[in-house]
C-alpha cells in the first residue's frame, strides 16, 4: 500500500504528452459520473481534441438530482432537466454539439456497480462505442472517494475491455484524499496534458454548471456546491491521465 500523497505527487509531476498521443486522432468517449465532472476533469482535453478535429462524445452516468435533495423550487424532474441543460451549455463551450451528449440517467449516488442495471448500461455504451468508432474511453479515477465515480470507473473499464479500446482515468475527488490515505501500489503510468490554451474555455464550461457553482438553488440547506478551494484543482494549466 502507498500513501495517497506520494501517488498524487507523481501525478503532479508526470511527463507531458500531446493530445494526439492520448486520442490517437480517433473518436473519444468521456464517461462523466455526474453532470459537471466532464468539465472539471477533462474540459481541457475535450477542447483540445475538438480543436484538432477529433470527435468527442460524452455520456453522463447519473441524473445529478442528488445535489439539492430537499429543494421545493427544483424537485428532481426540474433539477434533472436543469442539469442536462447546463451540461449541453458546458459542452458547447468546449466545442461539442448536443447530439454527441448522452444522458444515462442512473440515480445520483446509486449508480450500479454490477448486476442487470450495470449490464444494461454497459450494453448501451458498447453500442455507442461501436457506432461512433470510439477508440478511447475516458472516465474518473477508480480511487476517487465517491461511489458514483467508482461506478463510472468500473463501467468505463468494462466497456473498454469488451470493445477492445484504450481506457484512461483522471482524478476529480481523488485530489482531496488525505495524505496518509492508503492506496494499492504500484503507481500507475500517468501523463499530463498541457491545457494552457484551453483554460478559458474550460473555465466557461465549469461556470455553465450554474446550479453547482452559485446559489441559484437557495432553498436546499443540504444542497451541494463546488467551492472555490476545490475548483482550484481544476484551474491548473494541465490535466492528468492515468493508465488502468
Amino acid at each position: 500500500m502507498m500513501r495517497a500523497a506520494d501517488i498524487l505527487a507523481v501525478f503532479r509531476e508526470a511527463p507531458f504528452c500531446s493530445v494526439e498521443a492520448i486520442t490517437a486522432g480517433a473518436p473519444v468517449l468521456v464517461l462523466a459520473p455526474h453532470p459537471d465532472d466532464e468539465s472539471l476533469a477533462s474540459g481541457g482535453l475535450i477542447a483540445s481534441a475538438v480543436a484538432r478535429g477529433d470527435e468527442v462524445h460524452l455520456a453522463v452516468l447519473t441524473d445529478g438530482t442528488g445535489s439539492h435533495p430537499d429543494s421545493h423550487a427544483y424537485p428532481p424532474p426540474r433539477l434533472k432537466h436543469l442539469r442536462e441543460s447546463e451540461t449541453r451549455a458546458a459542452m458547447a463551450e468546449l466545442g461539442v454539439d448536443a447530439d454527441r451528449v448522452t444522458f444515462l440517467a442512473a440515480p445520483d449516488a446509486h449508480a450500479p456497480t454490477g448486476g442487470p442495471a450495470f449490464d444494461a448500461l454497459a450494453e448501451r455504451l458498447e453500442k455507442l462505442v461501436a457506432d461512433r468508432h470510439v477508440r478511447l474511453v475516458l472516465t474518473t479515477w477508480r480511487h476517487d472517494p465517491h461511489c458514483d465515480h467508482e461506478a463510472a470507473a468500473l463501467l468505463g473499464e468494462a466497456v473498454a475491455r469488451a470493445a477492445g479500446v484504450r481506457f484512461l482515468m483522471t482524478p476529480v475527488w481523488g485530489w482531496t484524499l488525505a495524505d496518509d490515505h492508503r492506496l494499492p501500489g504500484p503507481v500507475p503510468a500517468a501523463w499530463r496534458l498541457d491545457i494552457t490554451a484551453q483554460l478559458p474555455s474550460k473555465r466557461r464550461a465549469i461556470a455553465a454548471h450554474v446550479s453547482q457553482t452559485t446559489d441559484l438553488i437557495d432553498d436546499s440547506p443540504a444542497g451541494f456546491r463546488l467551492l472555490p478551494d476545490f475548483l482550484t484543482y481544476f484551474d491548473r494549466p494541465w490535466e492528468v491521465y492515468i493508465a488502468a
